[in-house]
């Protein structure tokens, strides 16, 4: 035990090392070269996390499977599946409206977006996101959900349609009960072939880290914290009093578990923050969760899940980003419309998880629907790597609560 927990002190350490010597060369970078070097060091440095994010997704699927279908078959019967997942929605409904509320709240206090300047605006980037707004139609969010192909599916981390495949296996091979038998425990032994795989992939998070903290410091410099300053403290603010709610609950709920369950979380949490990918953690946010008592089936059901319904720090800056735009343009909203823009969020957010910049993709079709300026989209771009560290460090850190508090409502919480 001592060995394990001197190996992930060891490897956080490597990436808070990783994180300060990315800042360094991209700074390094940005002041002594000119925009063609640039951009080629920023393409090619990116290539470090490329390797490391693809190496987490590829083994992202099989565990989805296999850990899902494990869980299922464990449960015993669909009335229990039924139940665990009625607790897990109704602490992502409530969690997710809790945080489109906060973000509502604090730009109404605040008014991040008169403190953007207009003439920062990336309109390159913004034109790029504007094109994919009309991916998110009812169509389109059903052929999100529902697989045609779970190959398909598969080859795509398409994590949703996973797990609709997986519970639809799930409850046949329990419902078929002693022919499945064999199916189950060949799955259960993928699905720690796939845990212990997880170990090796992670020693590449540093080289990960690295590359995606000197590619955004050498393109943007430090200079763009001059111009959004106040944007990024106002959105801060708004996560650590995001953090805070979310602890008090998981305090109610854990009691003095909670030090425990932020100690073994606090490795995915930094690779979620230093990489901005969620996925990037999954499997090993999958085995903390284990370790720290949560069932294993419980955290097979939950957390597939919560990525896709649960994503706490993604939706607070859904209604930041876009009320913060109508401010910078000097529209205003009265309560009735901003509630509306609120409750449109929370449809149109589900299922997003796994489509690029998708709280931009989402925040950009909004503005659109309520006479926003969907190009305002631009006027955030510049900074919105930093704040993404910060919300999906906050997905993660919801989603691991979500789960835990499933598993003691289930009587499922080892000490």
């Amino acid at each position: 035990m001592k060995v394990k927990s001197a190996n992930r002190n060891r490897l956080t350490i490597f990436i808070l090392i990783a994180m300060v010597a990315g800042v360094l060369l991209g700074y390094v970078v940005h002041k002594n070269s000119t925009p063609e070097f640039i951009s080629k060091f920023s393409v090619n440095i990116k290539l470090l996390t490329t390797i490391f994010l693809r190496l987490v997704q590829m083994i992202i699927a099989p565990l989805v499977f296999s850990t899902l279908v494990v869980g299922i078959a464990k449960l015993g019967d669909i009335k229990t599946v039924g139940r665990i997942g009625g607790k897990a929605l109704l602490w992502f409904v409530s969690a997710s409206l809790v945080s489109l509320l906060l973000g509502m709240l604090l730009v109404n206090f605040f008014h991040p977006g008169t403190a953007i300047d207009l003439s920062n605006a990336d309109t390159a980037g913004a034109k790029d996101l504007i094109g994919k707004t009309q991916e998110f139609s009812i169509q389109k969010f059903v052929e999100h959900v529902f697989p045609k192909s779970v190959f398909d599916a598969m080859a795509n981390n398409e994590i949703l349609q996973l797990v609709v495949f997986s519970i639809f296996f799930g409850v046949a091979a329990t419902a078929i009960g002693d022919y499945a038998k064999p199916v189950v425990k060949a799955l259960e032994g993928v699905s720690h072939i796939i845990l212990k795989m997880v170990g090796y992939v992670m020693n590449f998070a540093p080289l990960g880290v690295f590359g995606a903290i000197a590619a955004v410091i050498a393109t943007k410099g430090l200079e763009v914290f001059n111009f959004y300053g106040l944007y990024l403290f106002y959105f801060i603010i708004g996560i650590f009093s995001l953090w805070a709610i979310l602890l008090v609950v998981g305090f109610l709920i854990l009691k003095n578990r909670i030090p425990a369950l932020i100690k073994r979380i606090a490795q995915p949490l930094l690779i979620a923050f230093s990489t901005t990918s969620s996925e990037a953690v999954f499997p090993k946010l999958t085995e903390e969760l284990e370790r720290f008592g949560c069932r294993d089936k419980i955290v097979a059901f939950t957390l597939p899940l919560g990525y896709s319904f649960n994503l706490d720090g993604s939706m607070m800056y859904m209604t930041f980003a876009s009320l913060a735009i109508a401010q910078a343009y000097g529209i205003h909203l009265d309560l009735g419309t901003q509630l509306t823009m609120l409750l449109v969020l929370m449809l149109t957010s589900k299922g997003i998880a796994g489509v690029p910049r998708a709280s931009l993709v989402v925040v950009t079709a909004t503005c659109g629907m309520f006479n926003i300026p969907p190009e305002g989209i631009a006027l955030i771009l510049p900074i919105d790597h930093f704040c993404d560290m910060f919300r999906t460090a906050t997905n993660v850190l919801g989603n691991a609560l979500a789960t835990a508090a499933v598993s003691k409502w289930e009587g499922e919480l080892a000490d």
